[in-house]
C-alpha cells in the first residue's frame, strides 16, 4: 500500500493485521447483536382473542392482560402447576405488529421462547416439534412472521426443547403404553426409573429424549427435512438450545454441523450452565454465559473487588475462544431467571449492571419489558404481560436503555472490537479496541459507596494527550497525557469514555496520521 490517502496506510503492523478479523466480524451478524428475547404469550394482546377463546379451554385458564402472573396448585389431573396452564393470550400476529417497535428500539435480531404445540404456556414440553402451537397462530402466520423479518433485515433464533419432550405427547404416550410401539427407543423406559421412565431432572412431565438412537438424531437434526434444518431451510436463523449441556460435547457438534450445512453462517447457541471454554467454538457457536453474568452482579453489587473481578474476566476471555464469546449472550434476566429490577432494586447498582452487559465482550440478550422496567421474581412473576403504556420516553428506565442502545450501536469496538483489561485497584476499567482509535471505548466501573481516584494506563499506543468524553452523560470526564489519565469517578458509577477526536476551535491533528 503506497497511497497515504488510503485506507489505513498509517496503521501499524498490529493494526493491519487485525483489520480483516475486524471485517470479518462486521459481516456475520452474529457477533456483537442486541437480541430481543420475547415470550410469545405475554408479549402483544392479540387482536382476536375471541376467534381462539377454545383453545384455552381447561385446564388451561386464560387471564386478563392486566391481571398478574402468580405462582399457583397443582392440576392432578394433568400433573401441572396452574401457573404453566395460565394464557394471557399473545400470539404470533399480535407480535408482527410489533415488529416497528422492536427494530426502533433498536434491536438486532429477535429470539422466541419456543413456538411448538404443547400444553403449557412456557412450552418446554413440546407435544409435537413440527407443530406450531395453535394459540400462537398457523405454520402460515410463522412465516408471515420470519418473511416480515427477513425484509427488515431483522435475524430470527428459535427455542430448540430437543433434551426432552413432554408426557402429553402423543408418540410418548404410545411409547410408554405400548411395548411394541416405534416410538419405544425414542425414549428411556423401564421399571428402573420413579416414574417408569427416565425424565429431566426427574420432573414426570419432561421425559427424556434417547439421543443415542440415530433414528433420533436424524429426525432432530441429521436429515434434510429435520426439524432443525428444516426451519433454517425456511428462513429461520438460528437456534437456541435448551439445556444443551444434557446433550452433551458430540451431539452437539454433530447437530452444528448439520445447522452449518443447511444454512451456512446460523447460530447455534446453547443454554449452557457452565464454563464456557470447551464448549464455544466446537460443541456450539456460542453459549449464554452465566458465568458472565454472575460477574456483573457481583461487581454491581460490589460483593467483589474489582481487581479480583478483572482478574476472573481476564482469565474467561483468555479461556474462550474470542470470536464464539462475541457470539454469545450475555444474558441478566430472562423466562428462567428474576428479572433484573427485581434483583437489583437500587437503580444505581442496576445501571452499572446494565453498563457492563452492553459493553463486555458478546451479545446483548434484552429480555421484553426490560427496557421499560418490568419487575418478578422467580418463574412465573418473571414472565409479567408487557405493560405497553410504559415504553414511552417519560419512562426513564425506557429513557435509560434506549440510550445505552444508541451507544452500543454507534460503538463500533463495543459490537466487534478486542477486549483488554486495563490494570486498577479499585477500579474496574477495560477497553474495547478496534484497528482504529476512533473506535477506542474505556468502560470504567466504580462500585463503591465513595468516590474513587485512581491512576489508570490506558495501554493504547495511539492516543493522544487529549480529552476524553463519557458517553453516558456527555461530560468531558478525563485527560489523557503519556498514555495515562488520573480518573475521579464518582460512586456507583459507570463512564464509557472515548476519545475527543477534534478539538474545537484548534487546527491541529494529533490523530492525523494514526487513522
Amino acid at each position: 500500500m503506497t497511497d497515504p490517502t488510503a485506507p489505513g496506510f498509517f496503521a501499524n503492523a498490529k493494526d493491519r493485521a487485525l483489520a480483516p478479523v475486524l471485517a470479518a466480524r462486521e459481516a456475520d451478524w452474529r457477533i456483537g447483536p442486541i437480541v430481543y428475547q420475547v415470550f410469545v404469550d405475554r408479549f402483544a394482546p392479540s387482536a382476536d382473542l375471541d376467534a381462539k377463546r377454545e383453545l384455552y379451554a381447561a385446564p388451561r385458564i386464560l387471564r386478563e392482560w392486566s391481571a398478574q402472573p402468580a405462582r399457583g396448585s397443582e392440576v392432578p389431573s394433568v400433573g401441572y402447576w396452574t401457573h404453566e396452564l395460565d394464557f394471557w393470550g399473545g400470539d404470533l400476529k399480535s407480535l408482527q405488529g410489533k415488529l416497528d417497535y422492536i427494530q426502533q428500539l433498536g434491536a438486532d435480531v429477535l429470539y422466541l421462547n419456543p413456538i411448538q404445540k404443547a400444553l403449557t404456556n412456557h412450552k418446554y414440553d413440546a407435544q409435537d416439534y413440527f407443530a406450531i402451537a395453535e394459540e400462537y397462530g398457523t405454520r402460515a402466520d410463522f412465516d408471515a412472521l420470519v418473511a416480515d423479518l427477513d425484509k427488515r433485515g431483522m435475524p430470527i433464533v428459535l427455542d430448540g426443547v430437543l433434551n426432552h419432550i413432554g408426557r402429553t405427547a402423543p408418540i410418548f404416550q404410545d411409547a410408554l403404553t405400548n411395548p411394541d410401539s416405534p416410538w419405544r427407543d425414542w425414549f428411556y423406559i423401564g421399571p428402573q426409573y420413579p416414574n417408569g421412565y427416565q425424565s429431566w431432572i426427574d420432573v414426570a412431565n419432561l421425559p427424556d429424549v434417547n439421543w443415542e438412537n440415530p433414528e433420533v438424531r436424524a429426525r432432530l437434526f441429521g436429515d434434510p427435512d429435520s426439524l432443525i434444518q428444516g426451519y433454517l431451510k425456511a428462513g429461520v436463523d438460528g437456534w437456541r438450545l435448551d439445556v444443551a449441556h444434557d446433550i452433551g460435547f458430540r451431539y452437539l457438534s454433530m447437530l452444528r454441523e448439520a445447522a452449518h450445512a443447511a444454512k451456512p453462517g446460523s447460530l447455534v447457541l446453547g443454554e449452557i450452565y457452565h464454563y464456557p471454554a470447551e464448549w464455544i467454538g466446537d460443541a456450539v457457536d456460542a453459549m449464554l454465559v452465566p458465568t458472565m453474568g454472575e460477574l456483573v452482579f457481583r461487581i454491581a453489587k460490589n460483593e467483589i473487588t474489582a481487581r479480583h473481578a478483572a482478574d476472573l474476566l481476564q482469565t474467561l476471555v483468555e479461556d474462550t475462544d474470542y470470536e464464539g464469546l462475541l457470539r454469545s449472550w450475555i444474558v441478566l434476566d430472562n423466562h428462567d431467571r428474576p428479572r433484573i429490577a427485581h434483583r437489583l432494586p437500587d437503580q444505581a447498582e442496576r445501571r452499572l449492571a446494565h453498563v457492563l452487559q452492553f459493553t463486555l465482550p458478546g451479545a446483548v440478550n434484552l429480555y421484553y419489558g426490560t427496557e421499560i422496567g418490568l419487575d418478578g421474581g422467580e418463574d412465573p412473576e418473571n414472565r409479567e404481560p408487557m405493560d405497553w403504556s410504559l415504553a414511552t420516553p417519560d419512562n426513564p428506565e425506557f429513557s435509560w436503555i434506549r440510550s445505552l442502545i444508541d451507544i452500543r450501536r454507534s460503538s463500533r469496538a463495543l459490537r466487534i472490537g478486542e477486549f483488554r483489561r486495563l490494570p486498577a485497584e479499585r477500579l474496574f476499567a477495560f477497553t474495547r479496541f478496534t484497528d482504529r482509535i476512533e473506535d477506542l471505548r474505556v468502560v470504567v466501573v466504580n462500585p463503591t459507596d465513595e468516590p474513587v481516584t485512581e491512576y489508570v494506563l490506558l495501554r493504547d499506543s495511539k492516543i493522544s494527550s487529549e480529552p476524553m468524553v463519557d458517553l453516558v452523560t456527555g461530560q468531558q470526564v478525563a485527560r489523557v497525557f503519556s498514555g495515562a489519565a488520573t480518573l475521579t469517578v464518582p460512586p456507583k458509577t459507570a463512564w464509557v469514555l472515548a476519545p475527543v477526536m477534534r478539538v474545537e476551535g484548534r487546527h491541529h491533528d494529533f490523530y492525523k496520521r494514526m487513522q
